[in-house]
């Protein structure tokens, strides 16, 4: 899964979409104008490649990549400051309306939702998270599946088995967390072992967590062979983080990277904002053979809403709920 220069396709983009090693794209803010403006980009790569799966982070609050035509999200934070009650039913809202606006735009899926714990230690996580009660999280966490899946896009829960306890930002250094695997299993892997059968794909967190395996979790294949398709019994597709960010160096140069997600068990790798580590990935796997996995169609979009969705009673209700808790127009 790579990603496009700008907001329109050039010759360079267009190159790499027809390379078949190529199975999908990521959109980012300077990919984003307005929902007329992603409909004709998504509409030219389709036309070069009609089955590629297209992503965005589209989670709410601060990671939003598309902001100007949409509604102004609440993080999940924001979510999981309701009570019990009102909260699963703002997260299912807040879910269905986000996928019904990224469906309506031709976009597939968008990586969410976020699992993770907040300990009150990573700033990278924060209030991207539901809490730190596991089985609050839990709660909201299947209600926001049910929102997705409802409004017709697959579910992504990350990043397993866990990134909120390390306190390094993995965009630009190595996270470790150093708890035993008594504690992880008490507490933040919780929320992935209990919804694991409602979630199509899981994006494993670029952490190392010493007391189970030297190895960052998407590079660990006790990770997530053992623990997440064994024990837990996940049966959808792992998607690698971003292999350029600093937290994937750890095992080495961008083709190493590439061999050794592949070797752990992931299904599609994230190559992001580094064409050239882009470029030499996309040789590396042309040259050593890629096949890809036959479960990847799980992920496409099951509906596509028409640009008339505003005037679906269902949109409707959903803006209704969000807006009774105050939850619509947050600064992202």
């Amino acid at each position: 899964m790579l990603d496009v220069a700008g907001p329109w396709l050039n010759a360079a983009d267009r190159h790499m979409l027809r390379q078949p090693e190529v199975g999908g794209m990521i959109l980012f803010a300077r990919n984003t104008e307005s929902p007329a403006q992603v409909r004709e980009l998504v509409k030219s790569i389709r036309a070069i490649r009609p089955e590629m799966l297209i992503a965005i982070d589209q989670e709410g609050g601060r990671v939003q990549r598309l902001r100007n035509g949409v509604e102004r999200l609440p993080s999940l934070g924001r979510i999981a400051l309701l009570p019990s009650s009102d909260g699963a039913v703002a997260a299912r809202s807040a879910a269905w309306v986000m996928a019904t606006e990224m469906l309506a735009c031709g976009i597939d899926i968008s990586f969410a939702p976020v699992l993770d714990l907040d300990h009150g230690r990573s700033e990278v996580i924060g209030d991207r998270s539901l809490g730190g009660d596991p089985l609050r999280v839990v709660t909201l966490g299947r209600a926001y599946i049910e929102g997705l899946h409802a409004a017709g896009m697959a579910a992504t829960g990350k990043h397993f088995p866990g990134h909120g306890w390390a306190e390094a930002d993995s965009h630009t250094d190595l996270p470790i967390d150093e708890r035993t695997e008594v504690q992880i299993r008490a507490m933040d892997l919780v929320p992935f072992a209990v919804l694991a059968s409602l979630l199509d794909g899981i994006m494993p967190a670029h952490v190392v967590y010493p007391a189970i395996d030297e190895q960052p979790a998407g590079f660990s294949r006790r990770w997530l062979q053992n623990i997440l398709r064994g024990e837990m019994g996940f049966k959808g597709v792992i998607f690698s983080d971003d292999l350029t960010m600093a937290g994937a160096h750890a095992v080495g140069g961008i083709c190493q990277r590439v061999d050794a997600a592949l070797s752990s068990g992931c299904d599609m790798l994230l190559v992001c904002n580094d064409r050239g580590a882009a470029e030499e990935a996309l040789v590396h796997v042309q040259q050593t053979g890629l096949t890809s996995p036959n479960h990847l169609h799980t992920m496409l979009a099951r509906r596509q809403p028409g640009i008339d969705y505003k005037s679906d009673p269902h949109w409707q209700a959903a803006i209704g709920v969000l807006r009774k808790f105050d939850l619509l127009g947050e600064i992202a």
